[in-house]
């Protein structure tokens, strides 16, 4: 058994290192809750270990991959039955971030790069993170995966090619993408479906995830005049009970949409600064309880220009 001294010092490596290992695991696996459970376990691990570590912290950024891979690959069978779209959980931010902090963010945890990282497998992409995202160098990249130095850097550049096919091409400034959803929402809140289907791009796409909890398309929509003509239908039906609001979640400008006071949807959208190029909606309550409990404390209405009121719209 373990000093004592010994233990508070892991205990304290732990605590330093929590941030990052929740980033690693949520990165990997969409899912804040899955996310703790990982990072949870891997605190056990280390409580109960009785080995002797050449650095606590290459330990548990290895063993949280590791359990995160395991993870995954468990997660993509069982997403095989899942009913409809499966998109990831939105996270909400704790504290506001700065327009530099926004940038650097949407960059690798927007809904976008989350939505990249699945054309990934679980290996490519513990690879991919650790190295470009977390700045692991390749000896810790290849201790965690089992495989040399060489052979991670192979992993590494196919997937950052595989992740590059789908960037958007145009880095949009938050200030940008914030005006452009300001827009988008007054537009539905004054019903002007033309003017909508101009603000989206000729081969705009949406997603939306339901959880077979509630509807939600199955597949992709795409085209302008379809996506607008979903979101329009939406607001002829409820109306006024609409109320739509910007928001930074996973790191970038998105709306949150709730129905009758309820949170209803979050949405992400990727934008080249002048017009809407993809949508992902998230409905499935499941994934938006963790998102309607951050709406509904105080620091998130104290965040001033992190939190703006906009006209009852719809979408």
């Amino acid at each position: 058994m373990l000093m004592g001294s010994m233990q508070d010092e892991r205990a304290g490596v732990f605590n330093e290192q929590r941030v990052r290992l929740q980033g690693i695991a949520y990165r990997m696996l969409g899912s804040l809750a899955d996310a703790e459970d990982v990072v949870q376990d891997v605190w056990l691990r280390l409580s109960e270990s009785t080995e002797t570590f050449k650095s606590t912290q290459a330990w548990l950024v290895t063993v949280t991959t590791r359990l995160s891979i395991d993870r995954l690959r468990t997660a993509r069978i069982q997403r095989e039955s899942y009913v409809g779209l499966w998109l990831p959980e939105p996270a909400p931010d704790q504290s506001p971030p700065t327009p530099e902090q926004l940038l650097e963010r949407a960059n690798d945890v927007s809904t976008a790069f989350l939505m990249l990282l699945e054309r990934l497998d679980p290996e490519a992409r513990a690879a991919f993170l650790l190295r470009e995202v977390f700045d692991a160098d390749y000896e810790l990249v290849a201790q965690t995966l089992g495989k040399s130095e060489g052979a991670c850097r192979q992993i590494v550049h196919r997937a950052k090619a595989q992740m590059s096919e789908g960037r958007q091409r145009r880095m949009v400034s938050p200030e940008q993408h914030l005006q452009l959803l300001r827009r988008f929402a007054e537009t539905l809140a004054h019903g002007d479906f033309a003017l909508l289907v101009a603000m989206l791009a000729d081969d705009a796409e949406f997603m939306g995830d339901g959880g077979g909890q509630v509807p939600s398309l199955g597949k992709p929509l795409f085209g302008a005049q379809r996506v607008a003509q979903l979101f329009y239908a939406t607001y002829r039906r409820f109306g006024r009970a609409i109320r739509v609001e910007p928001v930074v979640f996973n790191g970038q400008w998105g709306l949150v949409r709730f129905v009758h006071g309820e949170l209803e949807s979050a949405q992400s959208f990727e934008t080249d600064g002048v017009r809407i190029n993809r949508i992902h909606v998230q409905r499935n309550p499941e994934k938006l309880a963790r998102l309607t409990t951050a709406l509904q404390t105080s620091a998130w209405r104290e965040l001033g220009n992190f939190w703006i009121e906009t006209p009852a719209t719809g979408g």
